[in-house]
C-alpha cells in the first residue's frame, strides 16, 4: 500500500508523542513492503532529506503559533494528500478531524488516531476547548474509522461523543543501557535521582511532583528533562517560572534533550521515573519507562492505571503532593520493591505493548478499509 501520514511534526522525531510512535510504525511498514510518505513541518527541520529509513518525507509550511501551527500544517498536508495518489491516509490528532471531509469529497480512504481528549487540557481554554471538542465530533463523522489508544479512551468516546472507535495501543521497545557514562554530562550518578521526562505544561503536573520532592527531604536529586515547545508562550513560561520558585538546590533543570540515547540512559539509571501526565490517553513516555526497566511512580488516572494494571507494574499516586511524597518515602525505605518493579517492567511491554504486533494491527485496519 501507499500510506500518507499527516498531523505530526515530522520525522525523524525530536519530540515525544505521535512523532515517536510514527518513528516506530513507519519503518516497520516500509520493511513489510509498503510505501510510506510523511508530511513534515518545514520550520522544524534545518536539514531536509528526501528520505529517512526508507520513508519519503514531504516538507510543507506552517504558521508557527501555539494555536495555528498544527492546524495550518495539517491543512496544507490535507490538501496535498487529497490530490496525490494514496491507498490510505493516516491522520493524527482530533484537532484535525474536520479535514476528514476533504478526503471524503475527493474519494480518499482515510483513518484518524484522535490521540486523546485535547479539549480537557488546561492550555486550551474557552474557544480552544470548544474547537477541539467540535473537531473530535467531526472526526467521528468525517472518518470511516477512528482509532483510540486506550480501552478507557474508547469508552469515553462512546460515552461523550456517541462514537464507536477501534482500540490500538501504543508500544515501546525493551532496550538495555549501553552508555552509562552519559550521566556525567548531566552531573548525575546512577540510582541517585528521580526523573521527569516530559514537556513542562500544567497538565503534566510537574509542579505537584517538584513540591512533593521538596517536601520529602530526599537526599537524592530530581532531574527534569523537558521544556516548553513555543518561544514566547506565556502559559508555559509562567509554569516553568513556577517550578523554579518551588524547587530547591536538588532539583536540576536539564532542558529539552534531543538525544533519544541520552533519554534512555537517564531512564535506566534513575531511582524512579515520575509520570504526571493527566490527559491524552496512554502516553508513550510511560511505556518507554517500562521498556527501559524503570520503577515508575504515576499519577492515578484511568490511562496510567490501565498501563500499570492497578499497581502491578508501578506505583500510583493521587493528584496531591502529600500522596506522592508518601509513595516516594515508601520506595526509599524499601529498595527491594524498587528493584522488583524494575525487574518486571519489560514483561508488560513484551505482553501488551509490542511494536511489531501494533504495526501489524494498523496494517490490518488499513487493508480492511480498502475492501469496503
Amino acid at each position: 500500500m501507499r500510506i500518507r501520514v499527516l498531523g505530526i511534526r515530522g520525522l525523524p522525531a525530536t519530540y515525544s508523542g505521535s512523532e515517536t510512535v510514527m518513528s516506530e510504525l513507519a519503518p516497520r511498514w516500509v520493511e513489510a513492503g509498503h510505501e510510506v510518505i510523511v508530511y513534515c513541518r518545514r520550520g522544524f527541520f534545518k536539514e531536509r532529506p528526501a528520505e529517512w529509513k526508507g520513508i519519503k518525507l514531504v516538507y510543507l509550511p506552517s504558521i508557527e503559533h501555539k494555536v495555528f501551527s498544527t492546524l495550518s500544517h495539517s491543512f496544507f498536508a490535507s490538501v496535498h494528500a487529497s490530490f496525490t495518489p494514496s491507498d490510505v491516509i493516516f491522520v493524527w490528532n482530533a484537532g484535525n478531524g474536520p479535514f476528514g471531509w476533504f478526503f471524503r469529497m475527493t474519494g480518499k480512504t482515510a483513518v484518524i488516531n484522535v490521540d486523546g481528549m485535547e479539549w480537557l487540557r488546561p492550555k486550551w481554554k474557552g474557544i480552544g476547548a470548544v474547537y477541539f471538542k467540535w473537531a473530535a465530533k467531526m472526526a467521528t463523522s468525517a472518518f470511516p474509522l477512528v482509532i483510540t489508544d486506550a480501552e478507557e479512551m474508547k469508552r469515553l468516546y462512546l460515552e461523550e461523543l456517541g462514537a464507536e472507535t477501534t482500540y490500538i495501543a501504543y508500544g515501546a521497545n525493551i532496550e538495555p543501557s549501553e552508555h552509562p557514562e552519559v550521566l556525567e554530562e548531566y552531573g548525575l550518578k546512577s540510582r541517585d535521582y528521580y526523573l521527569i521526562a516530559s514537556r513542562l505544561v500544567p497538565d503534566n503536573n510537574a509542579d505537584i511532583i517538584v513540591e512533593a520532592f521538596v517536601k520529602s527531604n530526599s537526599e537524592r536529586k530530581l532531574a527534569i528533562a523537558g521544556g516548553a515547545d513555543y518561544r514566547g508562550n506565556k502559559l508555559e513560561n509562567e509554569f516553568l517560572d513556577k517550578l523554579k520558585d518551588i524547587a530547591n538546590d536538588n532539583v536540576l533543570f536539564l532542558g529539552h534533550i534531543d538525544s533519544s540515547e541520552h533519554i534512555k540512559e537517564l531512564h535506566h539509571h534513575c531511582f524512579a521515573y515520575i509520570h504526571g501526565h493527566q490527559f491524552g490517553g496512554i502516553n508513550p513516555s510511560i511505556l518507554k519507562a517500562l521498556g527501559f526497566s524503570n520503577c515508575i511512580l504515576a499519577l492515578n488516572t484511568p490511562f496510567n492505571n490501565e498501563v500499570l494494571e492497578g499497581g502491578k507494574y508501578g506505583v500510583l499516586f493521587d493528584k496531591k503532593p502529600e500522596s506522592l511524597k508518601k509513595e516516594m518515602e515508601t520506595l526509599e525505605q524499601n529498595i527491594e520493591m524498587v528493584e522488583d518493579f524494575r525487574r518486571r517492567a519489560p514483561e508488560q511491554i513484551h505482553n501488551r505493548f509490542n511494536w511489531d504486533h501494533i504495526a501489524d494491527q494498523y496494517i490490518n485496519v488499513f487493508e480492511e478499509l480498502q475492501k469496503k
